[in-house]
């Protein structure tokens, strides 16, 4: 866990692109490919991305819960079918939180992992999480 720490304290020092705030230095996506994390962070007002060793997107505009497996967003068939409860058994899940008077975006999940800052300019943006893709396999 000591070397998610690392990479959630770079992510937190990071400068991001100047037009889009939301946007990962793509030599911290690419360091994250190689380790196998995930990081989670919020777009706009209704989005959670998730770069690096998963890139993916969930909708989830005034927030929402997000399930995901090893392949990224687990997106549940419209039927309540016995396949989609089981599949939904093994998923994790992350409760995305918008505007909690603090953060715009805030995260709370079960998954082992670390917090990293956006901002933008000086104002709190998202209070991102990054782990590791293993831990969604547990």
């Amino acid at each position: 866990m000591k070397e998610l720490k690392e990479f959630a304290k770079k992510l937190t020092n990071s400068k991001f692109n100047e037009k889009s705030y939301r946007n990962i230095p793509k030599e911290l996506i690419e360091e994250a490919k190689e380790k196998d994390i995930v990081i989670v962070y919020g777009s706009s007002d209704d989005l959670m991305e998730l770069d690096g060793a998963i890139y993916d997107e969930f909708g989830c505009f005034d927030g929402g819960t997000c399930f995901l497996d090893r392949d990224g967003v687990f997106e549940r068939c419209r039927c309540d079918c016995k396949y989609s409860q089981q599949a939904l058994k093994k998923c994790k899940n992350i409760i995305c939180i918008w505007d909690n008077g603090e953060w715009t975006w805030t995260y709370k999940t079960d998954i082992p992992h670390e917090n990293f800052e956006m901002y933008d300019d000086d104002e709190k943006y998202c209070l991102g999480i990054v782990f590791y893709k293993k831990f969604l396999e547990e």
